[in-house]
């Protein structure tokens, strides 16, 4: 959420950020409930104020036996009572007013990310790897004799209809030793605590990571009212909701393996082959929560943790910078890593890393205690995937693919693996 003092005082710089992203300026109606907003505070503080002295005075009259003026005060005394819950009403519906405004407007893209409309405007910062040359045509993952036995998207349509998989045997094996791969080096060597976080939230959680209002229609909700997680940067984020942490104790970094469930509303067509599009996925999801000073050297240190992951799993990739109209809601600058698939001959994202600055940090009011005093700042937050476990999957496979349908696995999960090393045309771990 803005700050609305910065509102005030700088309106044209805050449309100009708004009409980077496409937005319409709003300052002016922004100011205008604020105005209102402030005009009925003001007006209930001097309304209380009359209120008071009039109570004084009610006992005065009475003892001077001033009957006529103890009428009037006590009759004033009453009315003020009245005009003032009034106005406290009214500056409730016009705070609520701006609250909702406020809540339903995109963070603000730093100086330095590019303008653009789309994906195809996105900047590309690096390179990493050199995409294997073939000499036969490559498969999609979903079309590989190693990994048909194991992928199953017939049953698991019948179990929960389509945009579902069920994994079997060396899949899932090999799913779960990526999960626990991506683990291992962000806690033992990226300094992330692991935590293991429920994925029904309440409504409070969603708006602190910015899902709701705005993207209900994105999320699964249940009858009795909790949210299934789209993400554990909404639980992770979330654990500094309504606290203050010791500028000491900063930055605070976490990893989860979760679930994550998605309507995937705004994705009707995209992606329908295979499991780069799921309803149900499996994320190693980075948190972290920073002082204002350090959350860009931050940024570059996630994006780095996710890039070490594909590097070590010897899977190329690109770097690159989303532009303005291809930024999510609630990041100042983000960072997608994009991994090499053969199969579609080009990059998908596996990994978004985003700095939000204190945009969740307000929605939260999640602040931090300065260690030379003073009043409490807000903290900047960020997310990023390190990485996505099923993309993960079908990067290794359509990477390691053979001619003959097997598919050779990187060296670094073998100890995960029992020392197998490859899946075999029959879907089998040798």
């Amino acid at each position: 959420m803005h700050d609305i003092r910065l509102i005030r005082e700088d309106p044209v710089s805050f449309d100009a950020g708004l009409a980077r992203l496409g937005e319409v300026a709003v300052s002016s109606e922004i100011l205008a409930l604020d105005a209102a907003r402030r005009a009925a505070i003001g007006k209930a503080e001097a309304a209380q104020a009359e209120r008071n002295a009039a109570s004084k005075e009610v006992g005065r009259a009475k003892a001077a036996g001033d009957e006529a003026e103890f009428g009037r005060l006590r009759a004033l005394v009453a009315a003020k009572k009245d005009e003032i819950a009034a106005l406290e009403e009214e500056a409730r519906a016009q705070d609520a007013a701006l609250t909702d405004m406020l809540l339903g407007l995109p963070n603000l893209p730093m100086p330095d990310v590019p303008d653009g409309d789309d994906e195809d405007d996105n900047l590309e910062i690096r390179r990493w790897g050199e995409p294997r040359v073939f000499d036969f045509r490559p498969l999609e993952h979903f079309e590989l004799a190693a990994a048909q036995p194991g992928m199953d998207f017939e049953t698991a349509a019948k179990l929960s209809g389509s945009r579902f998989v069920l994994l079997r045997g060396a899949m899932a094996r090999l799913h779960r030793a990526l999960a626990q791969f991506m683990l291992d080096v962000h806690t033992t060597e990226n300094g992330l605590t692991e935590t293991i976080t429920p994925v029904l939230v309440r409504d409070e959680a969603m708006v602190g990571t910015n899902q709701l209002p705005k993207f209900a229609e994105d999320s699964y909700r249940t009858t009795n009212g909790w949210w299934l997680i789209p993400t554990s940067e909404v639980t992770l984020t979330n654990t500094v909701r309504e606290s203050i942490v010791d500028e000491a104790d900063l930055p605070v970094r976490m990893c989860a393996h979760s679930l994550c469930f998605r309507s995937e509303a705004g994705s009707a067509g995209k992606d329908t082959a295979g499991m780069l599009r799921q309803h149900q996925f499996e994320k190693v999801e980075m948190v972290s929560v920073t002082h204002p000073d350090r959350s860009l050297d931050e940024h570059e240190r996630m994006t780095r943790c996710a890039e070490n992951v594909l590097e070590r799993l010897g899977l190329p990739y690109r770097t690159i910078v989303l532009c303005t109209g291809d930024m999510g809601f609630g990041a100042r600058k983000t960072h997608d890593i994009e991994v090499w698939l053969p199969g579609q001959d080009t990059y998908r994202e596996i990994s978004s890393v985003s700095v939000c600055g204190d945009f969740q940090a307000r929605r939260m009011n999640a602040r931090f205690r300065r260690e030379g005093g003073g009043r409490p700042g807000f903290v900047h937050t960020l997310n990023g995937s390190g990485l996505a476990v099923g993309r993960c999957l079908i990067a290794v496979l359509e990477n390691g693919q053979q001619a003959d349908g097997s598919v050779e696995l990187p060296e670094v999960l073998w100890p995960y693996l029992g020392d197998k090393r490859r899946v075999t045309h029959d879907g089998v771990l040798a």
